[in-house]
């Protein structure tokens, strides 16, 4: 019914587009001459332009509405998948740009011949420009914008709306348990070229990677659809040849945002690029029993020897490695060891321990001197 009624409605602005034509064509002075030879009349050749004008345009009215309805989709498409930062920008730069336009076309419009046409020029011209200047320098722009914010507001906004997401911290997994247990809030932003990534690993032929790459793409939908956590893919504009990480911290520039990772790499060019990063591996350590030097751990399963000689290596619970010194001897038992040292980085946490078997020998057999006489 809407559709018949957008049908009539432009066929009738067609008869009113074609009435418009025959008023212009009877003030031909040929058409003067062609109506008084022939004699018809000027009513029945006006009616008959504007009744073929309204047929043609009722004629193809559905496809000017579907041409119509696919060009709102389009930009509706584009509005959506763009940065409100690009907006803004580029919003400013077009105002800015159409006022310089109108301060020079007022003053170069009584220029002969020429004149009525610069303000248009002008208009296109300093309105293109500043949409590129504003889109460029939209940082800026969004920084102007943002001293007329409140302080609530800024607490909102930027840092504390926006986490990034990258492969590696999605296909690790314990973000969904980080998002469910209350520690992560906030829209978590997904960019297009994590997304491609995920499906070309999913996609790859390797069964260990395509195994990883499916439950990445599993875990975010787990966490759209039953957790609640608001999740959006985003399309960022990709130069050639750029990498997924340089396009994080690009866009985590852009965005004002921290990038969620456990990528240690990634967490260290992060800190020379001034990009704050979360990184659940930082998390999980801190949340890790804190041991103390001299603190005994009660048992620990030496399960194979080290890399110096004469090291054994233990775990706990939690995966943290323990480093027992002279405990090669007992790889296959279970002992009590004491904590000498700690070692923590973002890729982990590491114990120096030495067995407290040994700890207690050597405190109830304290070493004996012997007095020896040289001659000479």
């Amino acid at each position: 019914m809407a559709q018949r009624i957008f049908q009539i409605v432009l066929g009738l602005i067609g008869g009113a587009i074609g009435l418009s034509i025959g008023f212009l064509v009877r003030s031909l002075e040929i058409t003067r001459s062609f109506m008084s030879t022939t004699g018809y009349s000027w009513h029945v050749f006006l009616a008959v332009i504007a009744l073929i004008f309204a047929l043609a345009t009722f004629l193809i009215a559905p496809w000017l509405i579907r041409v119509m309805l696919q060009m709102i989709r389009f930009f509706e498409s584009r509005l959506q998948r763009t940065p409100i930062q690009d907006l803004i920008g580029g919003a400013f730069g077009i105002i800015v740009g159409l006022v310089i336009a109108n301060l020079l076309g007022a003053s170069l419009a009584r220029i002969p011949v020429v004149g009525p046409y610069v303000p248009v020029v002008a208009s296109l011209l300093f309105g293109y420009l500043g949409l590129i200047a504003g889109l460029k320098e939209k940082d800026d722009t969004n920084v102007l914008f943002s001293l007329f914010k409140t302080g609530k507001t800024k607490s909102e906004g930027g840092r504390g709306n926006y986490k990034i997401l990258d492969t590696n911290v999605i296909i690790d997994g314990r973000i969904s348990d980080i998002c469910r247990s209350g520690f992560l809030e906030g829209t978590l932003i997904v960019p297009r070229i994590v997304l491609e990534e995920l499906q070309h690993i999913a996609d790859s032929s390797d069964l260990l990677r395509r195994n990883k790459g499916r439950r990445g793409l599993d875990i975010l939908n787990k966490m759209r659809k039953e957790q609640g956590v608001r999740i959006d893919v985003r399309d960022f504009e990709r130069p050639e040849n750029s990498e997924v990480d340089a396009m994080l911290l690009k866009i985590a520039k852009r965005l004002d945002a921290p990038v969620v990772t456990n990528d240690y790499n990634l967490n260290k060019v992060a800190e020379l690029e001034n990009v704050k990063v979360l990184n659940i591996n930082d998390l999980a350590n801190a949340v890790k029993p804190l041991y103390l030097p001299g603190e005994e751990i009660g048992s620990v399963d030496v399960i194979r020897d080290g890399k110096e000689v004469g090291q054994g290596i233990a775990y706990l619970e939690d995966g943290t490695m323990i480093v027992i010194e002279n405990g090669k001897r007992y790889v296959g038992q279970n002992i009590a060891v004491v904590v000498t040292s700690v070692l923590q980085t973002s890729a982990g946490r590491m114990i120096f321990a030495k067995p407290k078997i040994v700890a207690k020998d050597a405190s109830s057999h304290p070493r004996r001197y012997h007095e020896v006489k040289v001659i000479g």
